[in-house]
């Protein structure tokens, strides 16, 4: 059976006209949803009894449990328990500027980046489009207030799962979904070449970010394993293509390790690299967990690398650190529970 919060609204009018009902109903049953946050279906006076009754029959209205929290000022962690007993995690930071979610979209990463903690346990399976969708709207139901961005960012590599981060995609820009603008969902993929090629067709002008973290495939090599698969001049060919098709900005991730890609020879060898293209580069201080060796450049490091990249031309942002109080890196909540 499948999951109404899985639905793209298309879909749902295919089924209403396949049992020979209006398509707007697909509209009322959206609003329903995700305007009213009411899926109670005894309560949906618009749509008649007996299709309000089979719409029970055809589709689940299950929903993942949130099981643990952890808070800090500016950003709260949840685990969430799945139907088969698996868990996954979403993250909220709360900006200035509004309220961000980051989403995981599998259970389990294969990537085996060298210093991220979600790495370490294996894919168990992707997640469904519910899944994703789900997480979206308990966060919200749990902080009592609107989701305003939203990054594809959490456990998971979100173009290992295609189809269902697309679907996911569609139903939180619909008007009638969660409204969220296109313009305000980032996917953060670590360089699955063939798939941003993919992305590029769809052009559906989201925030594509690239977790790059070296300026030359030796370090990358060592510390992220798809740059065995695809390498980094493949992967800027592929950036470059992305950017020209869809006219996007794309954003360059780059995480800060202490001692392994910091200095400024790296910051050097990263501007020749990345010099004249539409990008501009997030350096992440990186959250240090007990599980790996792997240190947090100190701030001075930090400034140093931005100010050469800056000096070459290169737009630089540095992330603002969230979460280093609970559980923040990404699948250290889960980690916790599984073992």
């Amino acid at each position: 059976m499948k999951n109404i919060y899985g639905v793209k609204r298309g879909m749902l009018e295919a089924y209403f006209l396949d049992i020979n009902e209006k398509k707007f109903k697909a509209l009322q049953v959206f609003e329903w949803l995700y305007q009213k946050k009411n899926n109670n279906v005894s309560d949906w006076s618009n749509i008649k009894k007996e299709v309000r009754l089979r719409i029970l029959e055809d589709y689940s209205f299950e929903m993942p449990k949130i099981v643990k929290k952890e808070k800090d000022e500016l950003t709260h962690k949840y685990l969430f328990e799945l139907f088969d007993k698996n868990y996954i995690e979403a993250v909220v930071m709360f900006h200035d500027y509004g309220i961000s979610v980051c989403v995981s979209s599998q259970v389990g990463c294969n990537m085996g980046c060298a210093f991220c903690e979600s790495g370490r346990l294996k894919k168990v399976r992707n997640l469904e489009t519910f899944e994703m969708v789900s997480q979206i709207l308990l966060i919200e139901e749990e902080i009592n207030k609107r989701v305003s961005s939203v990054v594809i960012m959490g456990i998971g590599e979100p173009l290992d799962n295609f189809d269902h981060v697309m679907d996911f995609i569609n139903i939180i820009n619909d008007a009638k979904g969660l409204q969220l603008g296109i313009r305000h969902i980032t996917l953060s993929t670590s360089g699955l070449v063939p798939k941003i090629q993919e992305l590029k067709k769809r052009d559906i002008q989201i925030n594509l970010a690239v977790s790059l973290h070296a300026p030359n495939d030796e370090i990358r090599n060592r510390l992220m394993k798809v740059n065995k698969v695809y390498s980094i001049s493949q992967l800027i060919s592929a950036i470059k293509d992305y950017i020209e098709y869809t006219n996007r900005r794309v954003t360059i991730e780059y995480v800060m390790l202490k001692g392994i890609n910091d200095s400024e020879e790296n910051a050097l060898e990263l501007a020749n690299l990345l010099k004249g293209m539409n990008i501009y580069v997030n350096l992440i201080p990186y959250n240090e967990t007990n599980h790996l060796e792997f240190k947090k450049s100190d701030a001075e490091s930090i400034r140093k690398f931005g100010e050469v990249l800056k000096k070459n031309g290169l737009n630089v942002t540095i992330r603002k650190e969230f979460g280093s109080k609970i559980s923040a890196a990404c699948g250290q909540l889960r980690s916790k529970e599984v073992e």
